[in-house]
Formats: structure tokens, C-alpha cells, sequence
């Protein structure tokens, strides 16, 4: 493909002399070439009938393959021998025999491409294949110029040869890197089929250098993939540039082609569909919702008065002013797109709409989830596809803006009377509230309304931000309280905080995973019970949702209602009282073990002062890791037992992180004999037996089914661990940290979860009767609920001494709608 002496533009061919100025000669055939043109055609069925055979032999070929192979060498050679005994020149021509051997090497590649699809085949054999006929590609054009024997039919019929190695070779591929590869192979009959439609996309092209170029590229790509010795993540990226390439090829030819041969009718249609579809872009993110759940024809059925001032301007001013206005206008429509896209991720991911102040930090802890699932490589190509069309998307609304403005200039008085028309409308669905579906008025005024939004939104971030800061740098009263006081109901306790990823109120109540879960927790209650140990649970408000833990993990420590990143940036700077303080101060030793960092982690040491810090550097693990989670919610309990509840150990208060549950909920640990979890390499076969998060991602009952699996293993892990501890001295706390995000919660959840005590002392639990916390793991719909920051106050004023109460706020009894007045930050 790269050096026949052809124009190769994905198949379309045209012929290129050899020397500049020098025609080529052709040798036209006698009569006695037919014998020669029926030769080709026996040699032709025989050879692929061989090669077959060799094939099968070495490498080995099913039915199917042996019925594709056939019917593509029969063909192949059919359609060359009819050819030429159809042209005015019926003969085979030295280039034509080479053209051949490669329908005939192609046959082979098809058999073993229709095999891949039922059983592995020979890897080998197919890149040795379509190797030898992109090679012998560069051959038969250098064979008919130096035999004077180049056609125009000879090049279309070497065209279409190449056309389809390479729709082979791209239905291989796609079958490892995915379906948009198919692209590549149906490039050529897409284009042919628009030219059968469209008259002049079938004209024939000047030869251009560039064009045999890319076609050469795309079989050598789609080979070296198909080889397999690139990393998956390399091929599919140089899949893809290969891709790019041809589309600008196709490209330019297309635009070529227009330029030469469409009459003044398709140049007026296309104007028309361009200008159509401008209104259509424009007027569509105009009007288009915030919110995924809401994109219905409803939403869309309206008149932006947006479009309307803007058509409106676009009449009265001359033409550098309009084309400003319109450049300005296009990139505040696709500023306010960027940011209805935001809040379509944010609603999705964490349960509210996009801050434009404080949002933009959200955005690196969510990132870093992805890098941590996917890995960095995936995560770079993501970020670079999605920049490239967020660049696409801003330049096509801008230029569809100019445009719109350009063409209702040029048309003054069709334009006048149709926004006339138009203006009417919009008024008097006004008048009339008129509203296709509820929420969403035909006058449209969203896209302004979502401006001022913005606005308003930032003035108010900015506000709340002022009131936040006077509140952590205030003196904070539980501080203040005296060791000696602090916390007295638990002293000799060991206090466990036990954070388990997205167990909300989805997870147990009115989804289809939650009667598993449900049951794993009834199972779980009664199994402590026989062992001795009291169970109560309730409701917390988190936060967050969806995501960013840390919010949770800090507001529950800090009394204080932390739901922005910008807010837990803040916190950690400052020197807020949190949990984990008045343990310390009350002596006990605390400590924070988060087995998903592989970092430091900076606010442990210097705002929660904990005096132990684990991680996945330090823990000792060394075997898989499961996604996200780097290693089992059992083994990260096991060595925490190890490290620090040993015979005699100092009472320890600590904060577990338990991520199994974590998102993508694949692959999944099971749980395996405590005594037999050594160094965690008994997890070693684990991944490979469950499903990859690939697999579990294709639909979402799936994922919900996988993320109900992940619930119920957590859950096991834990109960399992207080049993097989059996410290009477255990006082854990066991909760959530948010709702799971979509597919998991339904539209509108609530930041609710489950929060639970479990410890063996009847004690712990006459503390907290005022509580009237409901008994076992699983809290009914009427249990008590209340805001995570009310819970620091509550825990503390229930466990210290009653002259410390007034530190703790004015009451710690829990209702439906409790909170600590003046922590929320509000």
C-alpha cells in the first residue's frame, strides 16, 4: 500500500505514472490471453484451497473458518477473473498474479478471523499472513509499471483487496479493543455507499501521497495489534491514532469531492442542514436539563429566549460588532454547557449540583478514585479524550453561533418575520405558563436562569466559606473539658471506629440487593447475640454522597458539618477538638489505619493526632489487591488485631477505613479461615476467579448485584472479627460513610446511614439509652436520625462526666431532626 505507484485513499484508487511527464504504455492482450484468464481462475480455487489446507495442518482450522476462507479466495478470484474478461483489455497481467497470491494469502486470514470468533486461533499464522500481503502490496504496482502493464482496473480491483485485509483485520481487533475499531474496516464501504447515493463522492481522486501513506499505516496498525506484543493500553492508543489519520484522510477526500463536483442543489442543502443543525446545537444546550434523569423530548421542546436576543442583536449590528457578539455569546453558551455538564457528574457522583467556587477541588479527590481503579495510564487517556471533546464541543457551539448570526444577517427579512413569529410564541407561552411536562415552561429561560444561578451561587459559597472560617478558629468548649472527665463511661475500653465504603440506606432497604444484605445482618445480630455481645442502631445524615469519604470521616470527628473539599481543607488547618483528641487526651493510644493510602497523610499527625498511622506500606500485606481496595477488608482487620490488640496492650481508640465495598465492587474477596491468613498471599487466586469490573460494568443490575456482594462481605468480615476476637472490652462502632452514586441509589436518595454499637458491657448501653437507638444491625424506617456532626457532641456528653455536659451543647438526646446548635457551619 505504501509504495504501488497507486493513490490509496481506504480503497478508492487512482492511478499515479511513475515518472512525472512520462504516460504509461499499456500492452493490450490477444485472443490467446483467455486460456490464461481461465488458468487464474483454476489456479486461483486451488491455491486457497492449499493454503487452507496448510493452514488447518499447522495451526489448525474449524468448519467455519473453511467455509469463510473458500468463499472469500472463490470470490476473490471470481471477481478478478470477471473482471478482466469484461474489460476491454481481457487479460492477466503480471501485476495481476501478485494481486492474486494476496486474495489467496487474504482467503487464509479470513478463515482464521471467522474461527477467532469460536475458539482461540493461531496468532501466528494470521500476522504471518497479512504480513505477507502487505508486503507483496508494495510489490505489484512496481511490477505493472516495469511490464507497462497498469489499468485503472488493475488499481481498483488491488484497492479493493487491501480494503478488505483490513476490515478483516479490524473485526479481529475489535474483538480485544471493542467495536469503535470496526470504524477503521467500514471506511471504504461506507464511502462506496455513498457514492452509489450521492453521484459525486463516487468521482475519481487525484493521486495524493499522504492518502497511500495512511492506508499503509492501517494495515500495519491493525497488524501489530492483532499481534499482541504491544501492552493492550499502547495498541489501543495507536488504534485509535490510526483512526484519527484516516478520518482526516476521508476527510479532505470528502471535501475535495464536494468542492469539484457538487451542483448548486447539494451546495444549497448542505448550507441548509449545516444552518439546521447549528439552531439544533445551539438551541439544544440552551435548553438542555442539568440533571441525566431529565433529559426527555419534553425538555427539549421549547423556545430558548436566549436564541432569540441573540438573533435579535445579530439583525441590527454591522458585521464586525455581530461576528464579536456572536464569538462572545458562542463561548458563554459553551461555558454555561461545561457547566451543566458538571452538575449532570456532580448529581450523579455525589448528590448535588456543581459549586462554582469550591467544586473545582472535588474534582482531584475523583480523579484520584479513577487512577486508583483503573490505573494511571487509563485514567491519562480518559483525561486526554475527554479534554479533546470538551475542546470540539466549545469550538462547534461558537462557530454554530457565528454561523446562526451570519445567516439571519443575509436573510434580514426572512429572519425578521420568523423571530417575530417566534417572539409571539414565546410570549404567549408565557402568559400561559405553558409546560409540556411539569418543571420544564416552552419559554425558556433556563440557560439565563442558570447564569444568575451561577452568580448567586458564587456570592453565596463565599458567604458560607466567611461563616465556616469563624467557626473552626473559635474556641471549641469540648476542649476545654478536663481529661479527668472525658470520656469516663469507657475508660479500659477498646474503641473501634469502623467506616464501611457506601453503606447507606440503599444498601438495606427497597433495592433488589438489599434482602441479602438484610439478611446477612439478622444473621449477623443473632450470631453475636449467642456470642454474648448487644447490638443498637440508627440513622446518620452524611455529608457526601457518592463519594470523597473523607468528608464523612472528618465531619463525624469534628462535630462540624464538612460537606466540600474546601471545607476539609480548611478543617485540617485548623485546630479543631475532633474524637480522636479526647481519646488521647483521656489516654487512651489512637490510631488510624486506612488501608487505601499509599502515601503519607499529613492531617493524621497534624490535625487527629493519631499516634499510629497503617497503611498499605505497612501492614505487611503481599497479596493481590482488589481494585481500589489494595487489599481485604479481613485481612486489614486481622492485622490490626495483631499490631494492637495484643495481651496486654494500652486501650486503643481507632478509626478502621474498610474498602471492599468501594467502587468498581469488582473483583471481590471471599473470606477464608482467620488462623490461615498469613501475609494475605491466600488471596492470591481470588481475582483471577472473580469477575473483572469490565465484565461487571456492561449492564447495572450487575453492578448493583456485585456492590450488594461487597456490602455482605464487609459486613461478614466484621461480625466474623468481633467474634473471633472475643474481647469483652470491644466497643465498635460501625457505619457508613455515604450513599453509593448511580446505578446503586435511585434518583433522589437521601444521605442516610446505617450507624451501629456493638459491644459486650450492658454498660455502654445504659450510657445511651437516652439515645433509643433501635436493637440489632438493622435500623427500621422509624429508627432515630440525625446529622453525622451531631454525633461527636452526642458520643462525647454520653461517655464523660455530668459537669462536662454543658461543653457538649445543650442537649445529647437524639430525635428525628437532632443537631448540635451552631456546628453545622451553616
Amino acid at each position: 500500500m505504501a509504495a504501488d505507484g497507486y493513490g490509496d485513499e481506504g480503497g478508492v484508487r487512482t492511478i499515479q505514472p511513475a515518472d512525472e511527464g512520462t504516460p504509461l504504455t499499456i500492452r493490450l492482450a490477444g485472443k490467446g490471453a483467455l486460456p490464461t484468464i481461465r488458468l487464474a481462475a483454476i489456479l486461483g480455487m486451488l491455491a486457497t484451497a492449499a493454503l487452507l489446507g496448510v493452514v488447518s495442518a499447522t495451526a489448525g482450522l474449524g468448519v467455519a473458518g473453511w467455509i469463510v476462507g473458500l468463499a472469500t479466495g472463490s470470490a476473490a478470484t471470481a471477481l478478478l477473473v470477471t473482471a478482466r474478461m469484461r474489460s476491454d483489455q481481457p487479460a492477466i497481467h503480471p501485476a495481476d498474479w501478485v494481486t492474486l497470491t494476496r486474495a489467496v494469502l487474504i482467503a487464509g486470514v479470513a478463515g482464521l478471523v471467522a474461527d477467532s470468533f469460536g475458539r482461540p486461533v493461531s496468532v501466528t499464522a494470521l500476522v504471518t499472513l497479512s504480513t505477507i500481503a502487505l508486503i507483496l502490496d508494495a510489490v505489484d504496482g512496481k511490477v505493472a509499471r516495469r511490464t507497462g502493464t497498469a489499468t485503472p482496473l488493475g488499481a481498483r480491483i488491488d484497492g479493493e483487496v487491501d480494503a478488505f485485509l483490513i476490515l478483516l483485520l479490524s473485526i479481529y481487533v475489535s474483538q480485544d479493543y471493542g467495536g469503535w475499531v470496526l470504524a477503521i474496516g467500514a471506511a471504504r464501504y461506507a464511502l462506496l455507499l455513498a457514492g452509489w447515493l450521492i453521484p459525486w463522492l463516487a468521482a475519481p481522486l487525484p493521486p495524493r501521497y499522504w492518502g497511500k501513506v495512511v492506508a499503509a499505516i492501517q494495515g500495519i496498525v491493525l497488524t501489530v495489534a492483532a499481534s499482541g506484543l504491544l501492552d493492550r493500553r499502547v495498541g489501543m492508543i495507536a488504534v485509535a491514532a490510526a483512526l484519527l489519520l484516516l478520518a482526516e484522510s476521508f476527510g479532505r477526500n470528502v471535501i475535495w469531492l464536494y468542492r469539484t463536483g457538487a451542483g448548486p442543489r447539494t451546495r444549497r442543502a448542505l448550507r441548509l442542514a449545516i444552518t439546521v443543525l447549528s439552531v439544533v446545537l445551539v438551541g439544544g444546550v440552551l435548553v438542555a436539563p442539568d440533571r441525566a434523569l431529565q433529559f426527555t423530548p419534553g425538555a427539549f421542546a421549547r423556545i430558548p429566549v436566549e436564541g432569540l436576543v441573540l438573533v435579535a442583536i445579530a439583525l441590527v449590528l454591522p458585521t464586525w460588532p455581530r461576528r464579536i457578539v456572536a464569538a462572545v455569546a458562542g463561548i458563554l453558551f459553551a461555558l454555561l454547557t461545561l457547566v451543566k455538564i458538571l452538575n449532570i457528574a456532580f448529581y450523579l457522583e455525589i448528590g448535588k449540583a456543581f459549586n462554582p467556587v469550591f467544586g473545582w477541588v472535588d474534582i482531584g479527590p475523583a480523579l484520584g478514585v479513577v487512577r486508583d481503579t483503573i490505573g494511571p495510564t487509563r485514567t491519562n487517556i480518559a483525561l486526554a479524550a475527554l479534554w479533546l471533546g470538551l475542546i470540539l464541543l466549545v469550538g462547534a457551539i461558537t462557530a454554530a453561533t457565528i454561523h446562526i448570526t451570519t445567516v439571519a444577517a443575509q436573510h434580514r427579512r426572512a429572519t425578521v418575520r420568523g423571530l417575530a413569529a417566534l417572539t409571539a410564541v414565546w410570549v404567549l407561552c408565557a402568559g400561559l405558563s405553558l409546560q409540556l411536562i411539569p418543571g420544564f415552561p416552552v419559554a425558556s429561560t433556563s440557560a439565563a436562569t442558570l447564569a444568575v444561578a451561577q452568580v448567586r451561587d458564587t456570592q453565596t459559597a463565599l458567604r458560607d466559606q466567611r461563616r465556616f472560617d469563624h467557626i473552626i478558629h473559635r474556641s471549641d468548649p469540648a476542649a476545654s473539658v478536663p481529661a479527668s472527665d472525658l470520656l469516663t463511661g469507657l475508660r479500659g475500653k477498646d474503641v473501634v471506629i469502623a467506616f464501611v465504603e457506601s453503606y447507606g440506606k440503599a444498601a438495606v432497604q427497597g433495592t433488589s440487593f438489599s434482602p441479602g444484605i438484610d439478611a446477612v445482618l439478622r444473621r449477623g445480630t443473632a450470631s453475636l447475640a449467642r456470642a454474648g455481645w448487644s447490638t443498637r442502631s440508627a440513622w446518620l445524615t452524611a455529608p457526601s454522597f457518592g463519594g470523597v469519604s473523607q468528608l464523612a470521616h472528618s465531619t463525624l470527628q469534628s462535630g462540624l458539618w464538612v460537606n466540600t473539599e474546601q471545607r476539609y481543607a480548611e478543617l485540617v488547618a485548623s485546630h479543631r477538638f475532633t474524637l480522636s483528641d479526647a481519646f488521647d487526651k483521656a489516654g487512651w493510644r489512637t490510631v488510624n489505619d486506612s488501608p487505601e493510602d499509599d502515601v503519607a497523610w499529613p492531617p493524621g499527625r497534624q490535625f487527629y493526632h493519631y499516634d499510629q498511622l497503617y497503611d498499605r506500606r505497612n501492614v505487611g500485606y503481599h497479596g493481590p489487591a482488589f481494585s481500589y481496595a489494595s487489599m481485604p477488608d479481613q485481612y486489614t482487620l486481622a492485622e490490626f488485631q495483631r499490631l494492637e490488640l495484643g495481651p496486654g496492650h494500652k486501650p486503643v481508640m481507632a478509626e478502621i477505613d474498610l474498602v471492599s465495598s468501594h467502587y468498581p465492587w469488582a473483583p471481590l474477596p471471599t473470606m477464608v479461615p482467620w488462623n490461615k491468613i498469613g501475609n494475605g498471599s491466600i488471596f492470591d487466586s481470588m481475582p483471577a476467579r472473580s469477575e473483572s469490573p469490565l465484565t461487571v460494568w456492561r449492564n447495572a443490575s450487575t453492578v448493583r448485584q456485585f456492590f450488594g456482594r461487597s456490602i455482605q462481605y464487609s459486613l461478614q468480615a466484621l461480625t466474623s472479627w468481633v467474634t473471633e476476637l472475643n474481647d469483652p472490652n470491644l466497643v465498635l462502632i460501625l457505619l457508613g460513610d455515604e450513599q453509593p452514586d448511580s446505578p446503586i441509589s435511585r434518583p433522589g436518595a437521601s444521605h442516610d446511614v446505617v450507624i451501629s454499637i456493638i459491644a459486650r458491657d450492658p454498660s455502654v448501653f445504659r450510657q445511651i439509652a437516652s439515645w433509643r437507638w433501635q436493637d440489632g444491625l438493622l435500623p427500621g424506617p422509624s429508627a432515630p436520625l440525625q446529622r453525622m456532626n451531631a454525633f461527636r457532641n452526642q458520643f462525647l456528653g454520653a461517655f464523660s462526666t455530668a459537669s462536662s455536659q454543658a461543653a457538649f451543647g445543650p442537649s445529647t438526646r437524639s430525635t428525628r431532626t437532632a443537631t448540635v446548635s451552631g456546628a453545622s457551619g451553616r
